[in-house]
């Protein structure tokens, strides 16, 4: 090869690794890697603060299975990001964040945002390395895109010292890496056949990472044949069709009690992918810990997750689809799943009407019937979002955007990140009005890009869930939850987008016609009264149960 700067060193592994995208906000750390990215082919996008450069990365990552990739700055730079870091830790999901450092020659001084990677990022990350070498930049990228994919998907952090990126090394670059495949042993497989045979009441959970549109295939394949209720963890609701009959609903926060009843009935739990961690358990309350009345087949494609927290009855460590292609040979049975789906489908039917002029769960039920199967849904936290878990159903592979983490700001980054990989797909962003201005000014990415997002803005005025819990735990007594908002229909045309305001329901449907039709990056801003403070109670219900307790 011939001698090459680190910093285009860098760039080819990135080439190498199969990289078309990336984010960033500039920065003086790293510039010789942004003048090395000119000409490259890499879609770069430029954002508007570091977490939501991290988030959009994190999205990638989700979307495609490949680590999503983004540059920040040293210091404070590196420290904005680390809400992204946390998402795709807690969501398993692939990523690599790039960041400058200090000239080596000025460590340990304190020197201007020098700051200790390792010990800022060791807990928010699966490797954090610095290099120190130009020549093993492409070891050390190689490596990366490997522990980031492998086992358990999750971030990898590479400082990068602003002087060795204009160093210059002979090196070849790395092959392309690809995530190693663990398969399930023969005896693994005859051991499921035995417990799936013997089961009279099992039911399915899936979630996690390392997922496919095959191996989602494939699982829909495997329910029928064996005639498995299927549920999904918290906001992995996409890695089963909602409008397939073997579909019974969502484990997540105010899940169906109905489907909460017949999880912990089930002799049999066949948990593929997750983890079962704290919402999608219901705070560790449908599986006995250590181990309990179910038993459970757990499949993950990480060891160490085998067994952490629930020690099944069969552990198989294999990623969902090595697992599901192994387990094609057993031999089906009948089941009667009727039940279980008419109590989802009467959970997610008919949404009861709450306070004031703008229905949110028919817009919804609008939205579901309006949407063709492929387009993507994103969103942050916030009580906003129990309407997408309740009534939206998804239905085609990877489109759904959500934080298992329950990081607000998350999703205008996402559906930024979901468009632009998406061109052909209509991508709906959900956000409270909280929520979005945590990360809202990505909206000027969007608009700076040419990249058309709807951002459907739940407004009512208040920090909803913190305000829901504080009427439970202090009722009538209200503190740091009132905001005071933008009429951010006007906020969209400012930054050049395209603005609508609804205040009833009848409002809602032309104003989304328009806001599609627009192509321009759109806000929906929705007022919602805060008395509607999820699908089935109000803050003055809420309050009033609590007085009486």
């Amino acid at each position: 090869m011939p001698t090459r700067t680190a910093a285009r060193i860098l760039v080819d592994q990135l080439i190498a690794q199969g990289v078309d995208r990336a984010t960033c906000v500039p920065g003086e750390s790293y510039l010789a890697v942004l003048d090395a990215l000119i000409g490259s082919d890499i879609d770069l996008l430029t954002c508007r603060a570091e977490g939501g450069a991290a988030m959009m990365a994190e999205a990638y990552g989700k979307l495609t299975g490949r680590p999503g990739i983004c540059f920040v700055t040293r210091g404070p730079g590196a420290t904005n990001a680390s809400p992204g870091l946390h998402i795709a830790m807690q969501d398993s999901t692939p990523m690599i964040l790039f960041v400058g450092q200090i000239e080596r020659g000025m460590r340990d001084r304190e020197a201007f945002q020098e700051l200790d990677y390792r010990a800022t990022f060791g807990a928010l990350a699966k490797w954090v390395v610095e290099i120190d070498d130009a020549a093993r930049i492409p070891e050390i990228v190689a490596r990366a895109f490997r522990v980031a994919m492998q086992g358990r998907p999750g971030p990898v952090v590479i400082a990068l010292p602003e002087d060795i990126l204009v160093e210059e090394a002979d090196v070849s670059d790395a092959p392309r890496v690809d995530p190693v495949e663990t398969a399930p042993t023969t005896g693994d497989i005859d051991a499921l056949a035995d417990l799936l045979g013997a089961a009279e009441n099992p039911v399915a959970i899936v979630g996690g990472s390392r997922w496919a549109a095959a191996a989602r295939d494939a699982m829909v394949e495997f329910a029928h044949r064996h005639g498995l209720p299927v549920a999904a963890q918290f906001r992995r609701a996409a890695l089963f069709p909602a409008t397939d009959d073997r579909f019974i609903g969502d484990l997540g926060l105010a899940a169906n009690p109905k489907l909460i009843e017949r999880v912990k009935a089930a002799d049999l739990i066949l948990l593929i992918g997750g983890r079962m961690s704290e919402i999608a358990s219901q705070a560790y309350t449908l599986l006995d810990i250590p181990s309990g009345r179910q038993k459970l087949v757990h499949v993950h494609p990480d060891p160490m997750e085998l067994g952490r927290v629930y020690q099944p009855t069969l552990g198989i460590c294999a990623a969902p689809g090595a697992f599901l292609g192994a387990a094609a040979r057993i031999d089906g049975r009948n089941r009667d799943v009727s039940v279980a789906r008419a109590a989802y489908l009467t959970w997610s039917d008919a949404p009861p009407t709450v306070p004031g002029d703008f229905q949110y769960g028919e817009v919804m039920g609008w939205l579901r019937d309006r949407l063709p199967p492929d387009a993507v849904i994103c969103n942050g936290a916030g009580n906003f979002a129990a309407w997408i878990h309740r009534y939206y159903r998804f239905r085609d592979f990877g489109t759904q955007l959500a934080p298992t983490s329950g990081s607000m700001g998350y999703g205008v980054p996402a559906g930024v990140m979901a468009k632009r990989q998406k061109p052909e797909s209509i991508v709906v962003t959900i956000a409270g009005d909280g929520d979005f201005l945590m990360n809202g000014q990505e909206f000027a990415t969007a608009v700076h890009h040419g990249i058309p997002l709807i951002v459907l803005l739940i407004d009512n005025g208040i920090y909803g869930t913190i305000r829901m819990h504080q009427e439970r735990h202090f009722p009538g007594r209200v503190s740091a939850t009132k905001l005071t908002n933008p009429d951010f229909a006007a906020l969209a045309a400012a930054y050049g987008g395209h603005g609508e305001r609804v205040t009833t329901t009848a409002e809602f449907a032309p104003a989304f016609e328009r806001a599609l039709a627009s192509g321009k990056p759109a806000i929906v801003h929705c007022l919602l009264d805060p008395q509607a403070i999820t699908p089935t109670a109000t803050l003055d219900g809420i309050r009033a149960a609590a007085e009486k307790a």
